[in-house]
């Protein structure tokens, strides 16, 4: 993907995380986005990491020991981890769920 359309299209994806989390206001979660790396920081101390990584094209996101790369699927218009077929916002919305016991919708 050319870096242009990629720039948009993962800040995009960012900022949407980023929104859709922070209306959450749960006491147990803080969201930080800051350029192309979003932060989400839980009570506990452990902190997941989603970012743009421009040099490969693609959103990684590193949860616990769990980490994923997805790829923008034109055709599907979503973010998709070629490994495994995971959806960005689908594993988000998962693994922040299940890290706070409630159920996260993006």
């Amino acid at each position: 993907m050319e870096r242009g359309p990629f720039l948009e299209l993962s800040a995009r994806a960012l900022e949407h995380i980023d929104e859709a989390l922070g209306e959450l206001e749960h006491e147990d979660l803080d969201v930080d986005l800051a350029g192309d790396v979003l932060t989400l920081a839980f009570a506990d101390g452990i902190k997941f990491v989603i970012n743009a990584h421009s040099a490969a094209g693609q959103i990684w996101m590193a949860a616990k020991t769990d980490a994923w790369h997805f790829d923008w699927d034109a055709d599907a218009e979503r973010w998709i981890a070629p490994k495994n077929g995971d959806e960005l916002m689908a594993t988000v919305a998962r693994t922040v769920g299940e890290r706070l016991g409630q159920a996260v919708s993006l």
